[in-house]
């Protein structure tokens, strides 16, 4: 019979490979106008460096929790654990709650790129065949992710092979067709750092870099079915991040060194929505754009099969642990996945994607960014700290270089992004919506805490989960006490970490 939890089947090259595969889906190809447009110019460039800047630091938060608290479902585990002492289970709860909104949305932008990129196969192809499209990829998605997880991260690993090859592709062909004065001939007042505008723009371009490099965090939330999560986690976000960086600069000024940033601005020009397949057929022909076009579109799908794989786990782990509403702490019976998590965020995909197709990619760009600011960046490094002052021996297998300097460049990066989202919206008010959507759920919350019998309505439960370094000493010996005696594991067969407690 089955174990009623998670089994961890997933590796470091494949932990690896999930959160690369998220990070560069179609991001980067419909961002660099994006990224163009908010800077004016080829010093675009600095949104990727800042972003990934940010991103490293942040990486570096969540390397130092998966690896102490290796469960399913990231941030609602960490969250759960810091701030229990003081608002019981309000915090976990509200990150689940906007968890299920900013997550999904951030897929839905990659199907709305996925879209984008098939006009340039199909440019006859109008508004409503664009969404029907999109919707059935949506779906093909769920149905592909309804199955084990040892077959998926066979599937991501693939997936990851051709979001390689079609990053490649479109470097190589810009780095042999490369002209620097392209590339790095800036307007007059690019780098004017006194001037507001140079403000309002780099916080747009931080808002871009950093939604592309989302993701580095995928595996995090699948802690509970990762090989040896203490070493595999933080490798995996660290190496992710690195590689992708590398990725994003070459793409982006062998870009800028091919096409003329004008064209990227011209809402007209096929530079402006399909920047890759113009590169293509800049530099090798129609028929090579039309190719690495598909390419493209298989990164692009794969993207959003990672991150909704990874973003189902969230609300299984909290409805198990009684830190959200019960249905949702129901698997598969044979396959082991989350059936609930799954069909909603499948649900709010498709819904967030119909209002990218009909406003812009940029407005849903700042609306996930705003409402996950609050809850989960902010958030999460303040768990951090407090995890330090609060469970000092808490066993981590990994601790944050250079602490707490990291901690304090992630904050600044995340308080630029939210202080100027109203600016980089006019109109749309991506601040207020944030606010709103967490000022209704801590509305949820109390109805459901009333319902449950808990903080506020009833007291307290602390629960100090996870080993602390004593508990995992005593284990080490006991263990070598029951191998010297016959009863322990094999040598090859390592302890397997416990998963928090229901």
């Amino acid at each position: 019979m089955p174990e009623p939890g998670f089994a961890r089947r997933v590796g470091p090259f494949q932990a690896t490979a999930i959160n690369m595969s998220q990070m560069c889906g179609i991001g980067p190809f419909v961002t660099i106008p994006l990224m163009v447009a908010a800077f004016g110019g080829p010093q675009a460039v600095t949104g990727f460096v800042a972003g990934a800047l940010l991103a490293l630091c942040d990486g570096l938060v969540w390397a130092e929790l998966s690896a102490a608290m290796p469960g399913s479902g990231g941030s609602y585990v960490y969250l759960r654990q810091a701030f229990q002492y003081r608002t019981g289970r309000l915090m976990p709860f509200l990150f689940v709650w906007t968890a299920m909104l900013f997550i999904p949305i951030g897929m839905s932008t990659g199907i709305v790129g996925f879209v984008q990129y098939l006009g340039y196969l199909a440019p006859d192809m109008g508004q409503t065949t664009g969404d029907l499209i999109g919707l059935g990829v949506i779906a093909l998605v769920i149905a592909l992710l309804w199955r084990g997880i040892e077959h998926i991260a066979r599937i991501t690993a693939v997936m990851w092979v051709v979001m390689i090859v079609s990053v490649g592709c479109v470097i190589l062909a810009s780095l042999t067709h490369f002209d620097a004065d392209l590339a790095f001939t800036y307007p007059a007042g690019a780098f004017e750092v006194t001037s507001n505008h140079f403000w309002v723009g780099f916080a747009g371009g931080l808002t871009i870099g950093i939604y592309d490099y989302l993701g580095y965090n995928t595996a995090a939330y699948m802690g509970a079915e990762i090989k040896d999560p203490g070493r595999t986690l933080p490798r995996a976000i660290v190496f992710s991040i690195l590689g992708i960086m590398t990725i994003y600069l070459l793409l982006q000024i062998g870009t800028l060194g091919v096409i003329d940033w004008h064209r990227m601005t011209d809402p007209g020009d096929v530079a402006s929505t399909s920047v890759a397949s113009a590169v293509l057929e800049e530099t090798w022909g129609k028929g090579a754009a039309d190719t690495v076009t598909v390419l493209i579109l298989v990164t692009a799908f794969a993207s959003v099969f990672a991150g909704l794989l990874g973003g189902s786990r969230v609300p299984y782990d909290a409805a198990r642990d009684r830190v959200f509403f019960r249905p949702y702490a129901k698997l598969h019976p044979q396959h082991r996945f989350p059936v609930l998590g799954l069909a909603t965020m499948g649900v709010v995909t498709s819904g967030g994607f119909l209002i990218g197709r009909h406003t812009d990619l940029a407005t849903l760009i700042q609306l996930l960014t705003a409402v996950m600011v609050l809850v989960q960046a902010l958030a999460q490094i303040l768990a951090l700290t407090v995890l330090r002052r609060r469970r000092p021996h808490l066993r981590r297998p990994y601790r944050m270089w250079l602490y707490p300097l990291p901690s304090f460049v992630a904050l600044a990066g995340w308080l630029v992004i939210y202080g100027y989202a109203d600016e980089n919206s006019p109109g749309r008010r991506p601040i207020e919506w944030s606010l709103a959507w967490v000022a209704l759920g801590c509305v949820a919350f109390v109805v459901w805490a009333r319902f449950e019998k808990v903080w506020p309505f009833g007291p307290k439960e602390i629960s100090e989960e996870f080993r602390t370094e004593a508990e995992e000493a005593e284990e080490a010996v006991a263990r070598a006490a029951a191998g010297a005696a016959g009863d322990g594991p094999a040598p090859d067969e390592p302890e397997p970490e416990p998963l928090p407690k229901p």
